[in-house]
């Protein structure tokens, strides 16, 4: 009884220390689907608040100095793009699985023979008794996961870049208010800033270019 009080009940009645192995009952299917919505969702979650934080300061600023309007739009720009990161990854992500619908029935003897499988993806022999643990498995789950962690990292590379940059805008809008000459000093920051949901998308398309759900 003082095992299970320090442990957690799997559905199945026995128990496990580690909440990662959730992620074993999870079909790669929605795992990967879990992945693109991520990349997409936090992306704009980023990008939202970032032209939150600097659209407001743009605004209140421009009405003592109404000269900053214009060129300040530049800042709400930037925000925008790491939102459009997001889709793109979100686009090419999408691209790497096939439509169960689309493949015939498997009539393979077992999931051992990656090319006698594949042809038939993702129909499965015996829909799928004794594939746990096969070369066909490990390629779905690889799959699966890197899309998983390819969103994750796009996601969240673009809602800290969309914060940094939002952030940075304000600034710059209010610096610009008072002295026109900063304003371009702090762009090049402003810039930088821009720049860190870029290094997200490169890791992003690397981590998924070997997965594909076929």
């Amino acid at each position: 009884m003082a095992h299970a009080n320090m442990n957690n009940f799997l559905p199945s009645g026995g128990f496990f220390d580690n909440w990662f192995i959730l992620f074993e009952q999870i079909s790669p299917y929605a795992l990967a689907d879990v992945g693109i919505g991520i990349s997409i969702g936090v992306s704009v979650l980023g990008a939202a608040w970032g032209i939150f934080t600097t659209g407001s300061s743009l605004v209140g600023a421009a009405i003592k100095a109404p000269r900053i309007r214009s060129k300040n739009l530049i800042s709400v720009i930037f925000c925008e793009a790491v939102a459009i990161y997001g889709v793109i990854i979100a686009i090419i992500l999408s691209t790497k699985m096939g439509t169960p619908e689309d493949y015939p029935q498997n009539t393979d003897a077992d999931c051992s023979s990656l090319h006698l499988v594949k042809p038939h993806w993702p129909s499965l022999p015996g829909q799928g008794a004794g594939c746990q643990g096969t070369l066909y498995m490990k390629n779905l789950l690889f799959a699966a996961y890197a899309i998983f962690n390819s969103g994750l990292t796009v996601g969240f590379s673009n809602l800290f870049c969309g914060v940094c940059v939002g952030i940075t805008g304000s600034g710059c809008a209010l610096a610009d208010a008072q002295n026109g000459a900063l304003f371009v000093k702090i762009l090049i920051i402003e810039i930088f800033g821009s720049a860190l949901g870029l290094f997200g998308v490169i890791v992003g398309i690397i981590m998924s270019s070997p997965a594909y759900i076929r």
